[in-house]
């Protein structure tokens, strides 16, 4: 496993770079996962625009203008809380010892943050400069969904962390009382369908606000959405987060497979669980798990990853708002629901059966899948257009 970039560098290609160790190998993942799933949502915007299924909103705007006092303040903001952070991580003595605990903290380097706040402040000012005109102008720009994409991918991360946290915490309770704000500004924890909740209520008010047609966006999405949780689960995987299967004592059921494919002991884990293990060298990352266990994440990957080609196929054969949506909700849910059975996870008791809180949720996803995909001609109106290729 590799908590961090640094120790992927340095046990695959024997590269020593410290700074490395604040990329989280799990946040890398995931930011690549948002950047694949932005990729797929512009390549799909624009298609069904050019088709007729999305349409532009026209906003005026004013050009010419100089950088407002407020523009330059909320850039200096931001350019010093990353220098603060980012920066100060590397004037900071003792920073790189441990760069998570110091990234998630309150200390930081207020020289370091100053200077890039005056740098975010000075690029901002220059920027506004050259396009200042003596007679500022009002002008009417048509902005389509597929220009909207950076923010529905930053609304998507900052709700999908929050929920993601929320739904770990209510799912671990004990282990949240014990330490609320440790638990909240952890790094770790988090529970993906508690960010896609909490994420799509979001993204409906802001669709709401700017006239777009939710379910028509979540057929654009649905694929993205398969594409980036397989993508998500790499990281998962690399490091080891804890979100692997029971104990696996069955014998491997085919010769050719590969152990790690079918056990697995997440040594050097992120989460540091386990047993220590003997000569490492690894700083805090030294345990290992004493009984091998499903990589449940592997296969997940592997299924999301492929259906996210299932899901692409079939997108421009369906001209139903809201069926691929359905589609992908079902095969959604019926992913989780089967992986559960191996997986470890805290269990509920709910009149006699115990079911995990993902088993829940999997099973609502598959039944409103089921739902949409029968009901979606009944309640709303075909796409305009049906492409044929």
């Amino acid at each position: 496993m590799y908590p961090n970039l640094y120790y992927l560098l340095k046990d695959l290609f024997h590269i020593d770079l410290p700074f490395l160790k604040i990329v989280n190998m799990f946040g890398l993942c995931v930011a690549a996962s948002f950047l694949l799933c932005a990729w797929t949502l512009v390549k799909e915007f624009k298609r069904r625009q050019a088709l007729g299924q999305f349409t532009y909103e026209e906003k005026e705007i004013t050009i010419g203008k100089p950088a407002s006092s407020t523009e330059l303040i909320l850039n200096f903001i931001l350019g010093f809380v990353l220098g603060y952070k980012l920066v100060g991580i590397f004037f900071t003595e003792g920073a790189m010892a441990n760069p998570q605990g110091f990234l998630f903290s309150s200390n930081g380097n207020i020289g370091s943050g100053i200077v890039v706040g005056l740098l975010f402040l000075f690029l901002k000012w220059k920027e506004k400069n050259k396009t200042k005109l003596a007679q500022p102008e009002k002008r009417k720009i048509r902005i389509w969904p597929s220009d909207r994409v950076g923010d529905i991918v930053i609304i998507s991360a900052v709700g999908g962390f929050a929920g993601a946290k929320i739904f770990d915490n209510l799912e671990n309770w004990n282990r949240f009382i014990q330490d609320p704000i440790g638990n909240l500004l952890s790094p770790s924890g988090l529970t993906y369908y508690g960010g896609l909740i909490v994420a799509s209520i979001s993204l409906w008010i802001y669709f709401r606000k700017h006239n777009m047609s939710f379910i028509r966006v979540a057929d654009v999405a649905a694929p993205g959405l398969m594409l980036s949780y397989g993508t998500g689960r790499i990281g998962c995987q690399v490091a080891g987060d804890g979100d692997w299967g029971i104990v696996n004592t069955y014998p491997k059921p085919f010769s050719w497979m590969p152990d790690w494919f079918w056990s697995f002991d997440y040594a050097h884990n992120v989460n540091k669980e386990g047993v220590p293990m003997p000569n490492c060298t690894w700083d805090d990352y030294c345990m290992h798990l004493p009984q091998n266990v499903f990589p449940t994440p592997l296969y997940e990957i592997i299924v999301c990853i492929g259906l996210f080609f299932f899901l692409w196929s079939i997108r421009k054969k369906i001209n139903v708002p809201g069926k691929l949506f359905g589609i992908y909700l079902f095969v959604n849910g019926l992913e989780r629901e089967l992986v559960e059975q191996i997986r470890v996870n805290t269990k509920y008791d709910i009149f006699g059966f115990h079911p995990t809180q993902a088993e829940i949720i999997a099973f609502l996803l598959m039944i409103s899948g089921l739902v949409l995909v029968w009901k979606s001609k009944d309640w709303f109106k075909p796409y305009p257009v049906l492409e044929h290729n």
